[in-house]
């Protein structure tokens, strides 16, 4: 079994640690708090006192980090990477992860992007879905490592590909979020009962199993122990915008989502799970 590096021990981090552990791998983990290592640690993970250096032996790093610039910063800490690879897993910008790639190659590593869609359930069970992006040859060498996480990784082609994807696919939740946040406003004003809509809802082409993922959360209200916070989607939400311009896409529609995300700043909210936005669609929200 391969040496990996995991740098990054949040939700999602922790989730990969536990499951690449269970399945053999030597796992050498850092976080920057270092006491969120803990309970890999206990598991038999080895901490990384210093990143400088860190990735010698390794056969590959793996980073579950905030966003790009977090993610390329922590990188080149590591100084020569000697010849392992480097597998971002979170959420970053097209351009950022093509220019991750050449800091990746200056530090004599090898790149492949590697975003995935799930959070810590799918992690554990090794049933994440893994975009990859990168030279095909470095794909076909990580995919036994890939699939430890999922059961059919796929590959997008060349790098950015995969970061669009994912940048996509987190557009959607947001969206998605916001229009059943919105159905289900109207149709609590009307006075019809949320379960007689579901009923035509669900056989229909427009239901999506999301919702019902975060019906019971919306309408308790309980948006406590997030699988992806408030925050993040609007993070990544203002990337999707952001790329999408570069792109010549016009994504105007989605400034008035980014605006209503903005108002959970501050809030409690922020931390919670995303369908948190459905108290931002509340006529009286503060």
């Amino acid at each position: 079994m391969p040496t990996i590096a995991l740098l990054g021990t949040g939700l999602l981090g922790e989730a990969i640690g536990c499951r690449l552990l269970e399945r053999g791998v030597t796992l050498r983990v850092w976080n920057r708090t270092p006491e969120k290592c803990e309970p890999l640690l206990e598991r038999g993970a080895v901490l990384i006192d210093s990143l400088d250096g860190s990735a010698k032996g390794c056969d590959a790093v793996i980073t579950v980090l905030r966003d790009g610039p977090v993610s390329a910063e922590v990188i080149a800490e590591l100084g020569d990477l000697d010849a392992a690879c480097c597998l971002p897993m979170g959420t970053m910008g097209i351009s950022e992860s093509r220019q991750l790639e050449l800091q990746v190659q200056g530090q004599q590593g090898v790149y492949l992007e590697a975003p995935v869609l799930g959070s810590k359930a799918e992690a554990l069970k090794g049933k994440l879905l893994v975009m990859a992006g990168g030279d095909a040859s470095v794909y076909q060498q990580q995919l036994p490592l890939l699939k430890l996480l999922a059961e059919e990784p796929k590959w997008m082609g060349p790098t950015g590909r995969a970061a669009a994807s994912k940048l996509a696919l987190n557009q959607l939740i947001a969206s998605l979020t916001h229009g059943y946040s919105l159905a289900l406003r109207l149709v609590q004003a009307s006075g019809l009962e949320v379960e007689r809509f579901m009923e035509v809802l669900r056989p229909s082409a427009l239901y999506a199993p999301t919702v019902d993922k975060k019906l019971e959360r919306m309408l308790s209200h309980d948006f406590s122990n997030p699988n992806f916070s408030t925050a993040l989607l609007r993070k990544d939400l203002r990337l999707f915008v952001h790329e999408a311009s570069l792109a010549g896409v016009n994504a105007e529609a989605l400034e008035g989502l980014v605006e209503l995300l903005t108002c959970a700043e501050g809030t409690s909210l922020d931390a919670g799970d995303y369908s948190g936005l459905h108290a931002l669609t509340a006529g009286s929200f503060d």
